[in-house]
């Protein structure tokens, strides 16, 4: 086996239900300010392929990439990497890895199906498991029209 066919198998998914229709939960993935709800302080996001995806998750750690595809409001796939600064920059360059939302209608809801592909070794899929079992409920509940409240991470690094 390759080394390129193991790196492939390295990634997380998550599914979770969403109190609000695919439109909704569409715009906190798209919408900067939806967006810093529940992860980042600062974002830039093109959702057309080819545009900028660009979070500052907290205070100097800095991810980035590109859109892939945008299929509104079912699909959004990005890569994804960390900028320079941050720990995990060496491992998981900017684009080298790819993130997917899909949005799937579920009754008055929408079924969450979330991959974080080709992340090159264990720790670093342990790693970004962890930020997104973070975050993803922060989605559920902004997403669901909750306030998420102050971002626990974000206040550790001030």
């Amino acid at each position: 086996m390759t080394t390129e066919s193991i790196r492939e198998r390295l990634e997380i998914r998550r599914e979770l239900l969403i109190a609000a229709r695919p439109e909704t939960v569409w715009e906190f993935l798209v919408d900067e300010t939806k967006q810093q709800r529940w992860m980042g302080g600062a974002a830039t996001i093109d959702p057309r392929p080819g545009g900028v995806v660009r979070i500052e998750v907290v205070s100097g750690q800095v991810v980035s990439g590109e859109v892939v595809e945008a299929d509104p409001p079912r699909r959004l796939v990005y890569t994804w990497g960390w900028e320079g600064g941050s720990d995990d920059a060496n491992v998981v360059p900017p684009g080298s890895s790819t993130v997917e939302f899909e949005l799937v209608p579920d009754g008055n809801g929408t079924l969450l199906r979330f991959a974080h592909r080709d992340l090159p070794t264990e720790e670093s899929v342990e790693r970004h498991a962890h930020g997104w079992d973070h975050y993803l409920p922060r989605l559920q509940t902004a997403g669901g029209g909750a306030d998420p409240g102050p971002d626990s991470w974000a206040a550790d690094e001030s």
